[in-house]
């Protein structure tokens, strides 16, 4: 029987060629193969080897102001292309991007994870409706983010006709070498992913790989007697791998996450108590959060995406004593619990369920979720929203867009200006101490991440929420319907703008239990909707 080899991380980078495509699964520094991502930035600075690489990956994989991830291999002739979902927490990878130092293709994080299944199943490419009307569609950007791959002379998306409707198809893109993260290997190279905090796309990874005839080498903690793995606790057959690497430093380079080394109640082996969670600060952050979360009714399905909704809205549920009433998703698959903030964003502390990655996209882009809450940069006087480049830096749109295309209700949180924005909040509303350097309301976006005009047509109900003033989308464009009290209409809101927003008739005054210290009955709130 075919069993894999038993490499150190030096030998296993032996593997890898100058001038092939490599992927690394993962989501921020989670499930990371630091092991071998180390010793590949190790061997380029030393010997310019492996080099020239076309680097593959569906999620952001790095930690804002932290070594690790994908930040090992953002050197300007270590990689030649990368094709990506989201660079948001690796300044250096925006750096070459910015630089034009690297060819940049930008995906929907969630296409990415399915294109999996497609390159596997040798099909045409993944075909899909999300990304068209955006800076994905060929027409608009193609997913190019520099002039340097707008120049390459190559396209990852193309536009393709079936029964007459317009689909996008998103490329295949042969794997040579697939880099994953396990808990265990048993002595046949069977892997398990126990202590891992998300189940991930790693098998469907690892059957596209295949189908290219690659190699994929697993880094794990420790190799265990063969049979004392469940069968079904098997994530990847041991005939699937060829390569096994043990962390010679697991308390370095194996964490469960950049936080912490092992917490079983990220990863369904124990509870953790319910107090363990903290309130929120009260700040504009918060505010925004929860008129956010006034917008929902019982029995929701909702998705929480990066930025403010991620540093906040789990807490809430939490605070407010709302996990009975909605359910809280996060699009690396988690279901319930609370999920963690910034650098640990896509973990649930006592999740109820965990799901792979690419099976979460399938209800996103299927089904719709009921509500997402997602950050914005910008929106514009059509409706459209920029939340994934801002001047230079381009972090990318990571499951933005493939969430905001589908959910029935999608509800952006954003502070009005930004750039040193300082607000205060009282039984009074709220008051800007110091107004922001830079409009976010704005006449064009820079980016088309989100399509207004398309999202109506498809029957969405969008809302652009801010700290002193809601908007929502209608035919004839972003409606300004409610304000904060305290807050002068034309100082405050109009000339903070670029563009004249519709009035709605009788704009309401925001409910000021939102600017309260400690609980304000938000589950009453959303009750009486029922």
């Amino acid at each position: 029987m075919k069993r894999p080899d038993v490499l150190t991380a030096s030998q296993a980078v032996d593997l890898i060629k100058d001038d092939s495509t490599i992927c690394t699964i993962g989501m921020t520094l989670i499930s990371a193969s630091e092991s071998v991502l180390k010793e590949i930035e190790k061997r380029y600075l030393e010997e310019k080897h492996p080099g020239n690489l076309t680097y593959f990956h569906t999620c952001g994989q790095a930690s804002i102001g932290m070594p690790g991830g994908m930040t090992h291999l953002a050197h300007e002739g270590l990689l030649k292309r990368v094709i990506g979902g989201h660079w948001g927490q690796s300044a250096r990878m925006m750096d070459l991007i910015a630089g034009n130092k690297i060819e940049a293709f930008n995906l929907p994080q969630g296409q990415m994870a399915n294109m999996f299944h497609s390159m596997a199943l040798k099909e045409p490419g993944k075909l899909s409706k999300v990304g068209l009307g955006t800076y994905i569609d060929p027409r608009i950007e193609g997913g190019k983010m520099n002039q340097k791959t707008k120049e390459c002379g190559y396209d990852e998306v193309a536009i393709v006709t079936v029964d007459g409707e317009e689909y996008l198809q998103y490329k295949e893109v042969p794997i040579d070498t697939l880099l994953i993260r396990g808990t265990f290997a048993d002595e046949n190279g069977n892997i398990s992913t126990a202590h891992e905090a998300m189940v991930l796309e790693v098998l469907p990874a690892v059957m596209a790989t295949k189908r290219w005839g690659g190699k994929v080498i697993v880094q794990v903690k420790r190799i265990v007697k063969a049979g004392s793995l469940s069968p079904k606790e098997i994530v990847i057959p041991g005939v699937l791998v060829d390569a096994v690497v043990v962390c010679d430093n697991p308390m370095e380079d194996h964490r469960q996450t950049r936080s912490w080394f092992y917490d079983p109640s990220y990863s369904g082996q124990g509870l953790a108590p319910e107090l363990a969670s903290e309130p929120v600060p009260l700040t504009e952050r918060k505010v925004i959060g929860r008129r956010a979360m006034m917008e929902l009714v019982p029995d929701q399905i909702i998705n929480i995406g990066t930025g403010i909704p991620n540093d906040v809205i789990g807490s809430i549920i939490s605070e407010e004593e709302l996990s009975d009433t909605v359910m809280v998703t996060v699009e690396s698959g988690v279901y319930g619990g609370t999920p963690q903030k910034t650098i640990d964003f896509g973990i649930s502390m006592n999740a109820q369920a965990l799901i792979p990655h690419d099976r979460q996209f399938e209800l996103y882009n299927g089904a719709g979720i009921d509500y997402t809450f997602m950050g914005a940069g910008e929106m514009d006087q059509e409706g459209n929203v920029n939340a994934t480049k801002m001047g230079t830096k381009a972090p990318g749109a990571g499951g933005f867009i493939d969430i905001t295309a589908t959910a029935k209700n999608v509800i952006f949180c954003s502070t009005f200006t930004g750039g040193g924005l300082k607000t205060k909040f009282s039984s009074a509303g709220v008051e800007i101490e110091n107004e922001g350097k830079f409009k976010k309301l704005v006449n064009k976006v820079q980016q088309v991440s989100y399509n207004g005009k398309i999202a109506l047509a498809n029957g969405q109900n969008m809302l652009f929420v801010t700290e002193r003033a809601v908007f929502k989308m209608t035919e004839e464009g972003p409606m300004l319907i409610e304000i904060a009290k305290g807050i002068d209409l034309q100082k405050d809101v109009l000339d903070q703008m670029e563009f004249v927003p519709l009035m709605a008739e009788n704009i309401k005054i925001s409910d000021t239990a939102l600017y309260e210290e400690g609980k304000i009955n938000m589950l009453g709130h959303i009750l009486d909707k029922k």
